[in-house]
């Protein structure tokens, strides 16, 4: 993938977090909430923390997404290349997609790390160190407190997830991109 490419996704990545973070902040602590519901919990980050509040965290999902992003993409196109390489013609969107479920199955684990320090971010009592959203110290704590097991809590189900996400969207995509290649070579 050329590098203005990876720019641009990277750039997308940086606004659509602009989005997703608020939305992963008040989704994360209404799993954990016994008793509020959404609109308390969306109330209550606003009346005691701010708007900053649901933005706690931004950093941290951004610096997953991009190298999640920088790993995924690339080798999804290094698999798809290889697999057509060995079959001696260009993938079929169905191979595309299996490309597409591996190479977000393994973005997913090695990024599992940033993963689990931005949901202590989000997650950490308000005014704690933890809360202040610095990654490496999340990192740290983790690492201390937990080990490498700590590090990737989560890491099956992250996985799972994403695979079946690249399968169906990659998968979606290389089809689409196909048809409209298609229609495109039909009209004059």
């Amino acid at each position: 993938m050329p590098a203005k490419h990876m720019l641009a996704a990277s750039a997308g990545e940086v606004v659509a977090c602009l989005i997703r973070v608020p939305s992963e902040v008040v989704k994360q602590r209404a799993q954990v909430s016994v008793s509020l519901r959404t609109f308390q919990i969306f109330s209550n980050i606003l009346y005691q923390e701010g708007i900053q509040g649901l933005y706690r965290g931004y950093k941290s999902t951004v610096l997953r997404e991009i190298p999640f992003s920088l790993v995924q993409f690339p080798l999804w196109e290094s698999l798809k290349a290889l697999w057509s390489w060995r079959q001696d013609h260009v993938v079929d969107s169905w191979q595309s997609a299996v490309c597409g479920a591996f190479a977000g199955g393994f973005a997913a684990a090695v990024t599992t790390p940033l993963d689990v320090a931005k949901t202590r971010i989000m997650l950490a009592k308000a005014g704690s160190s933890t809360a202040s959203g610095n990654v490496l110290s999340a990192l740290h704590t983790v690492w201390r407190t937990q080990g490498l097991s700590g590090l990737f809590a989560g890491v099956f189900p992250r996985m799972a997830a994403i695979s079946l996400g690249g399968f169906i969207f990659l998968g979606a995509y290389e089809q689409t991109r196909s048809l409209l290649l298609e229609l495109g070579k039909e009209s004059p």
